[in-house]
C-alpha cells in the first residue's frame, strides 16, 4: 500500500494531467505569435475560459519581427519545418495537442498535420484559413500596405515564377482558376499539401488521425477571394463567377486526404462567424471554439 503523502502526490498529479490539453496557435499574415492587440490578447482570453492549458503560440524566427517578416518572405515548406521542430522539442506536447490556425496559419498547422504527426494533433481548428488557395487580395492587414503593394505587383507579375515562387509566401497559395496546370506543376507548396502534384499517402493518413477538422468561414470575409476557400471549396475552372463546394470536388471525391471518409464520420465541423475576416466576439469564440479545446 503506498503511504498516505505518495497516494497524495499520485492523486495531484492526476489533476493536473487530466486537465484541459496543450493548445497551439499559429498567427495570420502580418501578425505575429504575441502581438498584444491579437494573439497576446486571445491567449490571455483562453486562459480565462481553461485556467489550467498550456498555450505555445508558434514564433517562426528568433524575435517577433523575423516572425512577422516570415510570414511574408519565409518559403511555407520552410516555415512548416520550423514550426516541427519547435512542436517536437517541448515536452508539453508530447501527449497531444490542440491546434488553432489564423488565416494562413489554417493551412500551414493543415500541413504540420499530414507533414509531422508527432506529437499528435488532436483537433485542427482553422479560423479562415485558405484551405484551396486565394485568387485576390484585397486588403492589407495591420501597417503592412507597404509590404502589400509590393505583393500584389508580384503576384500579378508572376505568381508562379520560380524565384516568386519560392521566396514569398502568399504565391505559395495563390491559386489561378485561369491556369489550373499551371498551378499545378509550379505550386511549390499548397498543390503539394492538396495532392494536386502527386499523390502522398502520408498525408492522407495522418490527416485522418486527427479528430475533428473545424473550419470557420467569415461570411463578409473583405480579404480572402474566394471566402469559400475557408471551407474548402474554388472556383470552377476558367468561371470566377461559380464556386465548386468541397463535397462537389475531385479533392473530396477522391478521397485524397481523407475528407470524405472524415466528413462521413462527422468528423469534419463546418463553422461560421457573419463578421469580417478573423473578427469574432469573445461570445462566439466561447460558443464556438472553446468546447473543442477542453478533451
Amino acid at each position: 500500500m503506498l503511504p498516505v503523502v505518495a497516494l497524495i502526490t499520485c492523486l495531484i498529479n492526476a489533476i493536473v494531467i487530466s486537465g484541459s490539453p496543450p493548445i497551439v496557435l499559429w498567427h495570420g499574415m502580418g501578425d505575429s505569435c504575441c502581438n498584444p492587440l491579437s494573439l497576446g490578447s486571445l491567449i490571455k482570453f483562453i486562459k480565462t475560459q481553461l485556467p489550467d492549458s498550456y498555450i505555445l503560440s508558434l514564433r517562426i524566427g528568433s524575435n517577433i519581427v523575423e516572425d512577422t517578416s516570415n510570414g511574408f518572405f519565409m518559403n511555407a515548406n520552410h516555415q512548416i519545418d520550423y514550426a516541427c521542430k519547435l512542436l517536437n522539442a517541448d515536452t508539453n506536447l508530447s501527449q497531444g495537442y490542440h491546434a488553432i490556425g489564423f488565416s494562413q496559419g489554417g493551412q500551414f498547422l493543415r500541413a504540420v498535420a499530414q507533414r509531422c504527426p508527432s506529437p499528435p494533433m488532436l483537433n485542427l481548428i482553422s479560423v479562415g484559413g485558405q484551405h484551396q488557395g486565394v485568387f485576390g487580395f484585397p486588403r492589407c492587414p495591420g501597417d503592412n500596405e507597404t509590404i502589400c503593394n509590393y505583393i500584389r505587383d508580384l503576384l500579378h507579375l508572376g505568381a508562379y515564377e520560380s524565384f516568386v515562387q519560392n521566396h514569398l509566401v502568399q504565391a505559395e497559395y495563390w491559386h489561378d482558376p485561369h491556369k489550373e496546370n499551371t498551378y499545378r506543376q509550379a505550386s511549390i507548396f499548397l498543390a503539394d499539401i492538396n495532392q494536386e502534384r502527386t499523390f502522398n499517402e502520408a498525408y492522407k493518413t495522418n490527416l485522418l488521425k486527427i479528430r475533428n477538422l473545424i473550419l470557420v468561414k467569415f461570411l463578409r470575409d473583405g480579404m480572402v477571394t474566394p471566402s469559400e476557400s475557408e471551407h474548402f471549396g474554388f472556383y470552377e475552372e476558367n468561371n470566377t463567377t461559380k464556386i465548386i463546394p468541397l463535397r462537389e470536388s475531385s479533392l473530396y471525391l477522391k478521397d485524397l486526404l481523407g475528407l470524405k471518409t472524415m466528413d462521413e464520420q462527422s468528423r469534419i465541423k463546418f463553422l461560421e462567424s457573419d463578421t469580417d475576416h478573423l473578427q469574432f466576439t469573445d461570445q462566439w469564440f466561447i460558443d464556438n471554439i472553446i468546447p473543442y479545446l477542453k478533451d
